[in-house]
């Protein structure tokens, strides 16, 4: 393939991604053909169902789920969202859970199973707290993104109309992951101090977690073998134009001023243990090299 090439492209709104967006960063072999998706989780699920796009904001877990049912796509290490995960993991002020431990035998909310926040929590349940996923109950509103997939048997679905903020206010599920619509001034979170649980964590794990990265067709690689370091040129220029801090400045303190490093060795420690969490918790059938799932 030569000359220009179009994507039909789908990544959320961050200020790291704007001068893309608005053209101030551009280039003469790639062009861009955005659809506004104003709750990005759909594009995932377009990409991984339908392959709507050519370029594609996506999950992590999305991106794995997606390599174990051969979906023709791949990751790029180009992270647009990320963040410590300790803090996710509430439960009502008044609730009688008083750590990890108490989370046996309990009902937990999550969006969906396959929610890589959720996947980054009972990680790091099991690595750090020694609370396995197989003894809680998991209540959630989605299937997973990748049709194919199954949700094991101790993941329950709500009815429609049921809403798991509602729910989880009116005690009906013990805690939550995440869940969208949770009055914040009535919950608390389960690790007691959750960024100072995070910055130890991360100590001595080097682990950054990464929840959103990029993907585009296999095809599209193929056939222009210089398109991967086109654009991450773009992406790496596009960061450096930002007029406005990420969302991810607040981790400075932990990881260091580059708080959204690009590239796969920089990642390398965060997608492989979140790979390696994906696999044990069933996800995937096995847990996948970085170079299986990276362009």
């Amino acid at each position: 393939m030569t000359g220009t090439i179009t994507l039909r492209t789908a990544f959320a709104n961050y200020p790291h991604v704007k001068a893309l967006k608005d053209g101030s960063v551009a280039s003469d072999r790639v062009r861009f053909d955005f659809e506004d998706v104003p709750v990005i989780t759909r594009a995932f699920r377009r990409m991984v169902r339908t392959l709507d796009f050519d370029l594609c904001e996506i999950a992590l877990t999305t991106l794995a789920q997606g390599h174990a049912y051969r979906k023709p796509i791949k990751a790029l290490p180009i992270v647009v969202m990320r963040g410590f995960h300790h803090g996710a993991l509430v439960c009502p002020v008044e609730s009688s859970i008083r750590g990890p431990a108490d989370l046996r035998g309990k009902k937990i909310g999550v969006r969906a199973w396959s929610q890589t926040t959720g996947i980054w929590v009972r990680g790091i349940l099991l690595d750090e707290y020694g609370v396995d996923h197989r003894d809680i109950t998991w209540v959630t509103a989605e299937d997973a993104h990748v049709a194919e997939y199954v949700d094991p048997p101790n993941v329950v679905r709500i009815a429609p109309g049921q809403d798991l903020a509602k729910m989880l206010a009116a005690g009906e599920i013990d805690a939550g992951i995440a869940v969208a619509g949770v009055d914040p001034s009535t919950m608390r979170p389960v690790i007691t101090d959750p960024m100072a649980a995070a910055a130890d964590w991360y100590a001595r794990t080097k682990a950054y977690p990464v929840n959103h990265l990029l993907c585009v067709k296999t095809a599209l690689v193929e056939a222009s073998p210089w398109l991967p370091d086109e654009l991450m040129r773009l992406f790496v220029a596009a960061k450096a134009a930002a007029t406005e801090p990420p969302a991810e400045v607040r981790f400075a303190g932990i990881v260091g001023a580059d708080v959204l490093p690009y590239g796969t060795e920089a990642n390398r420690v965060g997608i492989e243990l979140c790979l390696r969490y994906a696999a044990e918790q069933g996800l995937v059938p096995r847990v996948y090299e970085v170079g299986e799932v990276f362009s």
